[in-house]
C-alpha cells in the first residue's frame, strides 16, 4: 500500500495562509485556540506521518521565529526544497529538486507512515496539479486577512475533491477532503 500524502495546514476563512509579507503572526495567540475542547488534530496527525515536506520560507519562518529553540520535527525525516541547498543537518535534507519528483519517490519508499506537506504555497500548487495530495485537512480560523498569499495560488488547475468530514473544535473548523 502506497503511503499517503497529507496537507495538513491552517487558512484564514478567506483563504489565506500567510499576510501578504509572509507573517503569520495571526495564527499565535488568538482566542480561536481557547475553549473547552482539547485540539488533538496535530496529535493525531503527526501519530501517522514520519516524513514532512517544506520549502525554504516556511523551515526558516519555523525555525527562526515560531520555533527558534527546539526544532518541532525532529522525530521525522525532513525534506526543504530550497534553490540554495546546503549540507543536511542529522534527519534535515536540504535539496535543489522538483517537489514532484520528491514526492513520488518519497510514496515509493517503504514504510507504513505517510507524508506531511507542510507549505508553503509554491510546493503545494504543483502537488495539486500532479494529482498526488491524497488528504486535504485545513483548519480554517476564525480571521478575515483581506490580503495575503492564498493557500491555493492562481497556478492551481481545477480540482475536485470529496469531502470527508467537518469538525469544530473551539473556534477552528477542521474540513478534510479526499481525491
Amino acid at each position: 500500500m502506497a503511503r499517503k500524502v497529507i496537507l495538513f495546514i491552517a487558512q484564514t476563512l478567506d483563504g489565506y495562509i500567510a499576510e501578504a509579507d509572509g507573517k503569520i503572526d495571526f495564527l499565535i495567540d488568538n482566542d480561536f485556540t481557547s475553549g473547552e475542547t482539547m485540539d488533538h488534530e496535530y496529535d493525531k496527525l503527526t501519530k501517522r506521518i514520519d516524513t514532512v515536506v517544506m520549502g525554504r520560507r516556511t523551515y526558516d519562518q519555523v525555525v527562526n521565529e515560531l520555533s527558534p529553540n527546539n526544532y518541532p520535527y525532529d522525530d521525522f525525516e525532513n525534506y526543504v526544497l530550497t534553490t540554495r541547498p546546503s549540507e543536511d543537518l542529522d534527519n534535515i535534507h536540504f535539496i535543489d529538486n522538483d517537489v514532484v519528483k520528491l514526492v513520488k519517490d518519497l510514496k515509493e519508499k517503504a514504510s507504513k507512515k505517510d507524508i506531511w506537506i507542510i507549505g508553503g504555497s509554491s510546493i503545494i500548487a504543483p502537488l495539486v496539479n500532479s494529482d498526488l495530495i491524497d488528504i486535504y485537512q485545513i483548519g480554517v480560523i476564525p480571521i478575515v486577512l483581506g490580503n495575503g498569499i492564498s493557500l491555493f495560488s492562481h497556478k492551481v488547475d481545477f480540482k475536485e475533491l470529496n469531502l470527508d468530514s467537518v469538525k469544530k473544535i473551539n473556534g477552528i473548523a477542521y474540513l478534510t477532503y479526499n481525491k
